[in-house]
């Protein structure tokens, strides 16, 4: 990081030599550093904080003075650990969450690297310096589902490249974790050079065992947020991890976390809290990281504890705590005014020295981003003629008595193998006899391959369902009725990208995201949060019986979690590392 304002100029406004553009006066300064509450003033020159005391020699007659009696005043609130493609775009998230105390966002780059490669990602990160606020980004180093070409995608130079630029804090979390245990050749090469240029290796380690831990923790990984008990978070802050504390719309599991604090009395110094990626409509009714701060409040966290978390904590955790985390002299100026240590909204947040966001509603304009651009892949080459074929949509089932292994959803996101006896029919397996049983197809949007499987407890009443909104960003299809469900994959393919559900003939939902197939491009968070609600309702009422539909979107195309799966390479059984039914051409013209 850099700051606009030299230090001389600091020393010189620190002594009351040259007057603060800002001076922030009678307000409860939360000292992150020393734990305390501190009736203090606070001066500001250009976009950083020059003194912090109870002198006001540095008031001059153009100092624009805010007055906080009453308030506390806070460090920008920071989330090491976001993810912002879930429907909402950069700007989008930038713009919501920027008013709710969010100054500093860390990212992962997974689908945009996807689509953009290093050449169009670097053009986008460029851009998004203009953002409000603080956007920083860890590189993926592989994807969440392995694909032909995956390795050459994800190559060392590339990774190399990235890595260097100051906007990179280090590399992302490997979901696929079971690579780093057996020390894959790439993953190893990778960690050396990020521990070279001293940056931060996030991590992912959902059902790693403490003695596979170790194994990982050897490797270079230094973070995880995938701790499900107090246990498991225990278990990663006595191996040395900076330990993150979970709670989204997939996983709310703070309450269960959170006694690592409240019963076992650990050190706190390296607890991080994140929301890891929730839908809009948990942020638009929980917050963002304002939200932790607020539950870990009420579930009996000291506000100073709850607040060191998210400010100071990842701050050292990203080697940035020189410039951001607190509120000290020589530190970016990224403040909050908070009325009260209830709530943790912001009256005003002050961003590199600017007021940003007042009353909850930004200040400054967003930036207008043309995303398309930085795209370096189609969108889609499989002709419409291919997705027009209902064959390419049921299960081949020659013989009766052969058992079929389904797909049974136990949870938003877990699944477990099923084997069933269906009737065959033509030669693929009939499911008009079987309520709740639907048809799932990925299809490969250059048409290289398709994937298919038989899902239960995913819907009932489902005629059709296609989405690019998964792992992969391929062409997901669901349904019951094969018309439907090519009727809306052909709508996808026209939209560019985007969820359609089909009832009958009838296109009855249409939610457009045509950038990289999981995101809209406006700036507007109110549209993303429209549409998700919709989205929802509609999956409700045909029988999905879960809480996140994105994420079960999401997840039944990624290789790393339990159960079956739908992935490039076929439908695969995480558990024995099988396929079970390998991935075909699509029997139809094709380009």
């Amino acid at each position: 990081m850099k700051l606009n304002a030299n230090r001389l100029e600091l020393i010189e406004v620190a002594q009351g030599l040259r007057p603060a553009d800002k001076f922030i006066k009678n307000g409860t300064v939360i000292n992150v550093y020393s734990g305390e509450f501190l009736q203090q003033h606070i001066a500001i020159y250009k976009d950083s904080i020059a003194y912090v005391g109870d002198s006001e020699a540095s008031v001059g007659e153009k100092t624009k003075v805010i007055h906080a009696d009453g308030m506390y005043i806070s460090p920008g609130y920071i989330e090491a650990h976001a993810h912002p493609w879930v429907m909402y775009n950069p700007v989008s998230v930038t713009g919501k969450v920027l008013p709710l105390g969010t100054t500093t966002t860390v990212n992962d780059n997974l689908f945009f690297y996807l689509h953009m490669g290093a050449t169009g990602f670097k053009e986008m990160i460029k851009d998004l310096i203009h953002l409000p606020g603080n956007f920083f980004w860890l590189v993926r180093l592989v994807s969440q589902a392995e694909f032909p070409g995956e390795r050459e995608w994800f190559n060392l130079r590339d990774v190399r490249e990235l890595l260097e630029l100051d906007e990179v804090l280090g590399t992302a979390e490997v979901t696929r974790w079971p690579l780093l245990y057996k020390g894959d050749p790439f993953l190893l090469d990778t960690m050396q050079v990020v521990k070279e240029k001293k940056k931060v290796v996030d991590g992912h380690t959902s059902g790693c065992s403490y003695d596979k831990l170790n194994s990982v923790v050897a490797l270079g990984v230094s973070a995880c947020h995938e701790s499900i008990s107090a246990k498991e978070a225990l278990d990663r802050l006595r191996l040395g991890m900076w330990t993150t504390l979970r709670n989204s719309s997939l996983r709310p599991d703070l309450p269960e976390i959170i006694k690592i604090l409240t019963e076992s009395n650990v050190n706190i110094h390296r607890v991080m809290m994140t929301t890891d990626g929730p839908h809009p409509s948990f942020i638009e009714e929980e917050g963002f990281v304002d939200g932790l701060v607020r539950q870990a409040v009420k579930l009996g966290i000291p506000p100073i504890h709850a607040i060191q978390m998210v400010t100071i904590n990842p701050a050292v955790y990203l080697r940035l705590d020189d410039y951001i985390g607190g509120i000290a002299p020589g530190k970016q100026a990224d403040i909050l005014l908070l009325p009260d240590l209830v709530s943790f909204r912001p009256e005003q947040v002050i961003s590199k020295g600017k007021i940003v966001a007042k009353s909850g509603k930004m200040t400054v304009l967003l930036p207008e981003i043309d995303w398309n651009k930085y795209v370096v892949k189609k969108t889609f080459s499989i002709t419409k003629s291919t997705l027009e074929d209902v064959n390419l949509y049921r299960y081949p089932h020659i013989e009766p008595k052969e058992l079929v292994p389904v797909v049974r959803f136990r949870s938003n996101v877990i699944t477990e193998r099923k084997d069933m006896e269906l009737p065959s029919l033509k030669g693929y397996a009939d499911l008009s006899d079987h309520e709740g049983l639907l048809y799932a197809v990925l299809i490969h949007k250059d048409s290289q391959w398709v994937s298919k499987g038989i899902l239960e407890r995913f819907a009932v009443h489902l005629d059709g369902m296609a989405s690019t909104y998964n792992t992969t960003t391929e062409l997901l299809v669901v349904g019951r009725k094969p018309e439907a469900m090519a009727k809306a994959a052909v709508r996808v393919r026209e939209l560019g990208g985007g969820i359609v559900i089909v009832d009958g003939d009838e296109s009855v939902l249409e939610i457009p995201l045509p950038f990289t197939g999981m995101m809209t491009t406006g700036a507007s968070f109110d549209v993303a949060v429209k549409q998700h609600e919709r989205l929802l309702t509609f999956m409700q009422d045909r029988g999905f019986p879960f809480h996140d539909i994105l994420y079960t979107l999401l997840f039944l195309t990624c290789d790393f979690l339990p159960g079956l799966r739908l992935v490039p390479y076929g439908l695969y059984e995480v558990k024995t590392d099988e396929i079970l039914l390998p991935a075909t051409e699509p029997t139809s013209v094709y380009v």
